[in-house]
């Protein structure tokens, strides 16, 4: 017998490449973010079993207690924080991930760059864009992005895309649509959106990273803020 998680990776990753295929584009260009937040080690140890090696984490906290073990026996696992960051978590953020998508405001910027600075390490970074303009959700608005964007490019820190959750109630379409103009407007290459039950769209968009948790993992029981994936 299979495992689900292993079977549930499998159509994923073939609903990607059909999408990415309709689209026009390489599926090679797609990065599948597995969000492993409220599962154990052993789910996420199932899925690199099965070939994943990219995942997505909310917390700081959470992940520091699952990431570093499977990372002494698999050295190529690429992990990104895909929830909102304190600024007094910054420090064990950047030396735990190799991808921050939430960065959405001048305090955490400079927090970042400060501990970038202090410790060698610099993780890449998203700007994560409150693309509904949802009061419960975190994310620059949309207006200030140019600025946050200047600001950080003050700091010496390279941002390489920009990530959003469309409002759960409305079409994620025009959302995705504006995130990518966005992009283009500001020369970002890099695009995280899309999860389990819209991804598709969201490749149709031109997502380059899509954050796919309960598609793969299974439903959550834990309680937690709006998903990320």
């Amino acid at each position: 017998m299979t495992d689900p998680i292993a079977d549930n990776l499998a159509v994923v990753r073939a609903r990607i490449a059909a999408a990415a295929t309709q689209a026009g584009r390489d599926p090679a260009t797609v990065t599948l973010v597995a969000v492993s937040k409220t599962f154990d080690a052993q789910a996420v140890a199932t899925a690199i079993a099965a070939g994943q090696r990219v995942f997505g984490e909310n917390r700081v906290q959470e992940a520091a207690g699952k990431f570093p073990a499977l990372r002494t026996l698999h050295g190529d696992l690429e992990l990104h924080l895909i929830g909102p960051l304190q600024t007094n978590k910054a420090r064990d953020a950047v030396a735990l991930f190799d991808v921050i998508q939430s960065l959405d405001r001048d305090r955490l910027a400079q927090a970042l760059a400060t501990e970038m600075t202090r410790s060698g390490r610099r993780p890449r970074l998203y700007i994560q864009v409150n693309i509904g303009a949802e009061p419960q959700k975190a994310g620059v608005a949309v207006a200030d992005l140019p600025a946050l964007l200047a600001f950080c490019t003050t700091l010496g820190l390279a941002i390489e895309g920009l990530m959003c959750i469309p409002p759960a109630d409305s079409p994620p379409e025009p959302y995705f649509a504006q995130l990518s103009a966005l992009a283009r407007t500001h020369g970002l290459e890099k695009l995280s959106m899309g999860m389990s039950g819209d991804y598709p769209a969201a490749i149709a968009a031109g997502a380059t990273h899509v954050r796919v948790g309960s598609a793969i993992f299974g439903g959550r029981s834990a309680p937690g803020p709006a998903p990320a994936g």
